[in-house]
């Protein structure tokens, strides 16, 4: 003790500049295997702190750390229990009633005692002392209440507990000594080194006078111890001293015996105590009742000390006695008798649990194949639920035997794999089915029908297939590493039907996205994202039992007894035939995914099929599909980016962004074998309208989608190929004008784009509207062309003339140009003849354009504002060729635009 207490004064309280003064080992009451200690502590500054403190030992061992401390002001109650017979326990009051029970009641004593010393030393508020003997209230010398301890070693808590303080007021008869020795040195005060060197001149003389008298009391001994040796020569003195010698002999020998007896007394006990088995154990081991839920703790406990019996480390010599030999055999044979038990027992499990739930699919199948049948019965197609069975109730009753799996694991592995490699085989089976069936369902409701003649009627009859199949799973149960196969042949007959069905589903013509609405392909998301929510736990439950139940979370290498090499699915397993350790498998989690891998081998095949089905009904709903798997695939990623689900998924996002991928590429193909009729107007292009419902489709499912990059290539590649087709049907067309084509084309492109808002499209919205609007005026100009021809053709020669040189004042002069030839020409287009080639170029361009744009307005104001333009042109070459003629046009602006708005309202 007296080292610890050393150790925690310089480890804990010197830092924290305190002192330890009492210290006591203790733990708490009911709690005996958790060891602390109590420790009464002063601080070294003033004003004096005095601190109960709880000490107690690191996780690791190697040393001690501060857990609590309570100021002694706050300690109200001590409770010894008992002041006459001697008792470890205490209680402290503090914040709350703490319990204690000392390693001694010495130590108890002590620290009591040094607890009652500090409460009457500093303390006003006395502490109460219950129970507690009147000896170890000692009353403390009586000191003024203000003195500390200085720089001497004071006793406080008594025996060997000192407390030494840094400071310690003198009382008045060591100020009276003081004073007089002052008084008797004049320069006392005026010259305190001086009489400093006066008082250490003094101080050296009683020294010298100290051990010159320590010396005269050695001579003395000497002289005595001369005299004794000289009474040891005499006779009697003799005699004593041999018979002492014989006393210390005899004792000697009895020590020996004794210490002989005391170590074989301590090797027999540890034999005792770490290799015998109660018979409790023995029985449980033997007889335990494996089905119930306390013959399986009786199990389990029973289990763990045999395997501590068994791994206990002798000492040397032990393994050559031969009771420890026959104890060591007797527990093999437990041990192999139980693992042989436990094994048969947990096969058996395994096999009514498939039985069970193979009756239930029966049952199911057959209803599926009633309701399948009869295309009349929608109402019962659609009453079967889309859901998977729980096998949560099977892990559970399974995880009561996870420790007995773990002890089966480290004692007997051979067992242990076999367990492993049925439970594999049964569940894989058991899900194929369910999941089989579980898709077939999602096929129906994606269709809304089954293929005729596909009948589940032609699956054997559902008793009497699990009876048989039960029976073939009773017969593997005595081999557990034995083959089975004829678990894969009956798997194959029954399914087959099953299979045929799935893939005649697939076998359907490809409908087309035209034929579907909306609704259609919400309930195809909807169902889609069901299936993905009902694997998705599925394998994540599964994966954890797994994890649970065969303990794969815990160690990394494992031994084997089995030498073979056996191949699974998604990687092999080899064994050595010498050493029995597996090679292969570096880690648990690869164990994990390869058993995930066989038990759910048919989830990645059969999500292939249900996505190509979906793809066949609608090539639109890739899009769907993209975005689903992709976010159950960035949900799996981040539970677990190597696990069996997450990688799964990954390789069936592979198939779908191909498919993705292939509906673009399909659309660009069929924009560009796009064939237009030479017969009837072009109008808006089929791929451009379907561009346009692509795109929308596409805003609505991608929304905050982690796959928008994919969405918005796709909208790079597809609008290239829309802009370069759209020019090249332009170029083709015959009956249609090449700049109707490109305007009534790029204006709806362009009114998708603003409506939609696409981010990565800007650019090539602002390009549409350009080449709608370059389209619309050279439109406008070509067909417009020069309404007033002989009008135009006279201006333009007055404009020649100009440009020559002749000024605009002379050209009336020009026999060709004068005022009467202008007024002929100008006869020639009446306001009447005006309305008329107006009305013309109405119905021309009506005829031009398709309804579906609704341009025709817009092209005829544009024609209005053009046709104003030149008329303001003419009036202009009037105005500054003929001045002061009075020559003007026989209809004017207001005409003009009265004659646009009656032809318009006209038609």
């Amino acid at each position: 003790m007296t080292a610890i207490k050393h150790a925690l004064q310089r480890d804990i309280f010197t830092p924290n500049d305190e002192r330890l003064l009492s210290i006591v080992n203790v733990c708490k009451a009911g709690k005996k295997k958790r060891n602390c200690f109590l420790c009464a502590t002063v601080t070294t500054e003033r004003p004096v702190q005095v601190n109960v403190v709880k000490v107690k030992k690191s996780d690791k061992g190697d040393f001690y750390k501060r857990q609590t401390a309570w100021a002694l002001r706050d300690l109200a109650v001590v409770d010894a229990k008992d002041a006459v017979k001697e008792n470890p326990e205490f209680d402290l009051h503090l914040d709350k009633v703490y319990k204690w029970v000392a390693s001694s009641t010495a130590e108890k004593n002590t620290f009591i005692s040094c607890i009652w010393k500090l409460n009457q030393r500093y303390l006003r508020k006395k502490i109460d002392f219950v129970n507690v003997s009147a000896q170890l209230l000692e009353e403390l010398p009586k000191v003024a209440e203000e003195s500390v301890p200085s720089g001497e070693n004071q006793s406080v808590a008594g025996g060997d507990e000192e407390a030494v303080d840094e400071y310690q007021e003198l009382n008045a008869r060591e100020e009276q000594d003081i004073e007089i020795m002052m008084e008797g040195c004049e320069y006392a005060i005026s010259n305190a080194e001086a009489f400093a060197e006066k008082l250490s001149r003094e101080l050296q003389v009683l020294d010298g006078a100290n051990i010159q008298s320590i010396m005269a009391s050695e001579k003395q001994v000497n002289i005595l111890m001369t005299l004794l040796d000289e009474a040891l020569k005499e006779e009697m003195l003799q005699s004593v001293k041999e018979q002492m010698d014989q006393i210390s002999e005899s004792n000697h020998l009895i020590h020996l015996s004794n210490t002989n007896n005391v170590k074989l007394l301590s090797e027999i006990e540890f034999l005792v105590n770490h290799m015998d088995l109660a018979k409790g154990h023995i029985k449980a081991l033997q007889e335990g009742d494996l089905a119930s839920s306390r013959g399986i703790e009786a199990c389990t406990n029973a289990a763990d000390a045999l395997l501590q019996c068994m791994n206990v480390a002798l000492r040397p010599g032990h393994d050559m006695l031969y009771a420890v030999k026959q104890q060591q055999q007797r527990f093999s044979d437990l041990r192999e008798q139980f693992a042989r038990r436990l094994a048969s027992h947990l096969n058996n499990v395994f096999v009514q649990q498939f039985a069970q739930t193979l009756l239930q699919l029966y049952n199911r199948s057959y209803y599926l194949s009633v309701s399948g049948h009869d295309q009349s019965s929608t109402l019962a197609q659609h009453s079967i639920e889309l859901t998977l069975p729980n096998h949560h109730p099977f892990h559970r009753d399974l995880l009561r035997y996870a420790k007995l799996m773990e002890w089966l694991k480290s004692t007997d592995y051979g067992k242990y794999e076999g367990l492993t490699k049925n439970y594999m085989d049964y569940l894989s089976r058991l899900y194929e089915r369910e999941i089989k069936d579980f898709f077939e369902v999602a096929k129906i409701k994606m269709t809304g029908t089954t293929k005729e003649g596909k009948k589940f009627a032609t699956l054997p009859r559902k008793e009497s297939a699990v009876k048989q199949e039960t029976e073939s799973l009773h017969g593997s149960s005595g081999k557990l590493t034995g083959s089975t196969s004829s678990l894969n042949k009956l798997s194959v007959q029954s399914s087959g039907n099953r299979r045929s069905q799935s893939s005649s589903l697939l076998d359907m013509g490809n409908m087309s996205a035209s034929d579907l609405d909306v609704a259609d392909r919400t309930k195809f998301d909807k169902i889609f994202e069901q299936v993905l929510s009902e694997l998705e736990p599925l394998c994540l439950a599964e994966q954890d039992f797994i994890s649970k139940f065969f303990k794969l979370q815990q160690h990394q290498n494992m031994g084997t007894t089995t030498n073979e090499a056996e191949e699974m699915d998604g990687g092999i397993l080899c064994r050595s035939h010498n050493s029995g350790v597996p090679q292969a498998i570096s880690s648990e989690k690869d164990m994990i995914r390869q058993m995930m891998i066989k038990i759910f081998r048919c989830i990645e095949p059969e999500l292939n099929n249900l996505i190509a089905l979906g793809d066949k009904i609608d090539s639109f709903n890739s899009l769907y599909m993209l975005v689903k798997m992709s976010h159950h695939v960035w949900t799996a990623q981040n539970v677990d980016p190597a696990s069996f689900l997450s990688t799964t998924l990954g390789n069936v996002l592979v198939t779908v962004k191909r498919n993705f991928d292939k509906c673009i590429s399909n659309q660009i193909k069929q924009m560009e074998e796009v064939k237009i009729s030479k017969k009837s107007k072009v109008g808006i292009l089929t791929f451009v309208a379907e561009f346009e419902e692509f795109a929308a489709l596409a805003e609505s499912i991608f929304k905050n989608a982690e796959r928008r990059g994919d969405l918005d290539k796709a909208y790079t590649k597809l609008i290239r190929s829309v802009f370069i087709n759209v020019e090249k049907v332009a170029n083709e067309s015959q009956k249609t004008p090449r700049d109707v084509v490109m305007m009534e084309n790029f204006h709806r492109i362009f009114a998708t784009l603003s409506r939609l808002k696409i981010s990565c499209l800007e650019a090539e919205k602002k390009d549409a509207k350009q080449k709608y609007t370059d389209h619309l005026q050279s439109y406008v100009i070509y067909s417009l062309g020069q309404p007033l021809e002989k009008l135009n053709h006279f201006f333009e020669g007055v404009e020649a003339r100009v440009a020559q040189g002749i000024r605009e004042e002379e050209v009336s002069y020009q026999l060709a140009f004068n005022k009467q030839e202008l007024r002929k020409v100008i006869k020639e287009y009446p306001g009447k003849e005006v309305k008329k080639g107006l009305d013309n170029l109405y119905k021309k361009v009506d005829k031009h354009l398709c309804e579906e744009e609704n341009l025709l307005q817009v092209v005829w104001h544009s024609m209005q504002d053009e046709f104003i333009r030149q008329y303001k042109h003419f009036e202009g070459l009037i105005a500054r060729c003929y001045p002061g003629s009075g020559v003007t046009m026989e209809f004017t602006i207001q005409d003009i635009l009265d004659y646009c708005s009656s032809i318009a309202q006209s038609h």
